[in-house]
């Protein structure tokens, strides 16, 4: 393998804030950079030399990228095969379809990590209505009912069996069938958790390897609210979370980065939840905790530069910025008091330029540091509080 070295141009498929802050890592280290994204006004759009509007199964768009691109990379799974193998006639792309056909369909991954020997919570697969009930059946009725495809923050999922409900099985398998769109969908179990963590694993095309200190993850209504790094769980979990994240990364030969979301069961067993092949929401930490953060390691794995040293220079957290902050009570639109948030010691501000704020769909975040990481997450949480005393 021969290194892609600055001053070359990376593609990347996707302009959303992943693609941005991988771009502005990529233009630090000299490289010209173009997405391509369904919105031309996509937050990466202002830190790119070029942007290709195209839809996420718009092969003819991919290939215009890769064309001009000495290599490729991705910052969202809702792509089709067809666009990855469209640039791939042009530049390598990595990580590549193979890997990703297998992670976008969440059946696929859940057989693949149970078929390789990775540990996976009790799941079934449905195709239907009548399928789906006799899995909530087998599974105990306690469940998370999950779209095959798409499907992000919480969005494409439903809870059966968590509060009391006069509905049969039947009916309540029915009606999550028809919420998640009538299509196929994995039904997990629910777990007794002690918490959730991550791991980012970065590889590059010469084989080398590293994975991020386990970072440790709060979600409210399936939306990640905080994350920090390290972690600050038990030295024997966070030596088999490297190793089981490094593991998944060479079965599949990764190119590039991949984060594996896991489950801290309270029985002290870990249990992989989701891939994603990608930059991700709980290593934006990584900016200001670790010497390499992940968007210059990503660009580091797939331009096959020595990937980046990974220790924790100082605890960090971030929190989520959600559009619910920008709208008043009336659903009017306003500016947060960002210069509150400010005030708190070690906090700074990352916003994404996005137009338009919507309930849900994030905006920016917050990040702080520490002495500790639970120091780290009291100042960020301060900040986040002081924007919404606002409300």
């Amino acid at each position: 393998m021969s290194a892609i070295l600055p001053g070359s141009t990376i593609g990347i498929l996707g302009g959303g804030q992943l693609g941005r802050m991988m771009a502005m890592s990529a233009r630090s280290f000299g490289y010209r950079v173009q997405v391509m994204d369904p919105d031309p006004s996509c937050p990466a759009r202002f830190v790119v030399d070029a942007c290709f509007e195209g839809q996420w199964n718009d092969a003819h768009a991919a290939g215009d990228l890769a064309r001009g691109s000495d290599v490729v990379t991705l910052e969202i799974e809702q792509l089709s095969l067809a666009c990855l193998e469209a640039a791939a006639k042009y530049a390598p792309v990595r990580p590549g379809a193979a890997m990703l056909g297998i992670i976008q369909d969440r059946i696929l991954q859940k057989n693949w990590l149970r078929d390789h020997g990775f540990p996976v919570g009790d799941y079934r697969a449905a195709t239907s209505a009548k399928e789906l009930a006799q899995a909530l059946l087998a599974l105990g009725g306690r469940c998370f009912v999950k779209a095959a495809q798409g499907g992000y923050d919480g969005r494409g999922q439903v809870k059966v069996g968590f509060t009391a409900a006069e509905a049969t099985l039947e009916e309540q398998a029915a009606d999550a069938w028809h919420l998640l769109g009538s299509k196929p969908v994995v039904v997990e179990k629910a777990i007794d958790l002690d918490c959730e963590v991550s791991v980012m694993v970065a590889r590059s095309p010469s084989g080398e390897t590293r994975s991020f200190p386990t970072a440790r993850n709060h979600h409210v209504h399936q939306i990640l609210a905080w994350s920090v790094i390290p972690a600050g769980i038990d030295p024997d979990l966070e030596r088999q979370a490297q190793e089981l994240a490094c593991a998944i990364g060479g079965q599949f030969t990764l190119e590039g980065l991949l984060a594996i979301e896991m489950f801290v069961t309270t029985d002290g067993k870990l249990l992989v939840n989701e891939l994603a092949p990608r930059p991700h929401n709980s290593y934006h930490a990584s900016e200001r905790a670790c010497v390499t953060s992940q968007f210059e390691q990503g660009i580091r794995a797939v331009c096959d530069l020595p990937l980046g040293d990974v220790s924790v220079v100082q605890p960090a957290a971030i929190v989520n910025l959600l559009g619910d902050l920008w709208l008043d009570a009336a659903g009017n639109h306003r500016v947060p008091r960002f210069d509150l948030a400010l005030g708190v010691p070690g906090v700074r501000l990352h916003l994404y330029e996005k137009h338009t704020a919507r309930k849900g769909r994030k905006m920016g975040h917050l990040s702080a540091v520490g002495a500790t990481s639970e120091e780290a997450v009291a100042r960020v949480q301060e900040a986040e509080e002081r924007l919404k005393r606002q409300q």
